[in-house]
């Protein structure tokens, strides 16, 4: 349901999600997959552990498409457009649901779990930005934004788990 409940709103917003800018193919970076304004979504078929992996994957990709057509982001030199996009895609995609940081990444913590998750990812995706130093300047910029971004729901009525 999340799918499709995604791909209506990119559609709504003049976006189309098919199988032309979907693409599945093996990765030589460690992540599930990726983004891209120009190229699509990228899903790593070598990285994906289950169909509920792929499915929260999607959505993370699904949401930077509807983020970049929605606020359109400068992806390429704001590291701030970047923080956010990744706060707003690990909060809402359903890849920090309790469930997934227990069984699959060992994350313990039962308060703050969500917000400790979607923190630490999206500091890591922002480290990995061509325009960022380091460890210290992606969790300050994750910091800046975080306050507006993490509340921010949209296009869903709250965060999905």
């Amino acid at each position: 349901p999340v799918i499709r409940f995604l791909r209506d709103n990119i559609n709504q917003l003049g976006g189309d999600i098919h199988s032309g800018n979907v693409r599945c193919r093996r990765c030589e970076k460690r992540q599930s997959g990726g983004f891209d304004p120009d190229y699509g979504i990228r899903i790593c078929a070598n990285e994906l552990r289950n169909q509920g992996h792929l499915e929260d994957t999607m959505a993370h990709e699904m949401i930077h498409a509807y983020d970049h057509l929605r606020f359109k982001l400068d992806w390429r030199s704001s590291l701030r457009h970047a923080a956010c996009a990744e706060i707003r895609a690990s909060s809402l995609s359903g890849e920090c649901r309790w469930a997934r940081e227990f069984f699959t990444r060992g994350q313990w913590s039962v308060t703050r779990q969500h917000q400790e998750c979607v923190r630490r990812r999206a500091t890591l995706s922002v480290m990995a930005r061509p325009g960022c130093k380091d460890d210290v300047q992606a969790a300050r910029v994750v910091d800046e934004v975080w306050d507006s971004c993490f509340v921010d729901t949209r296009p869903f009525d709250e965060i999905y788990r």
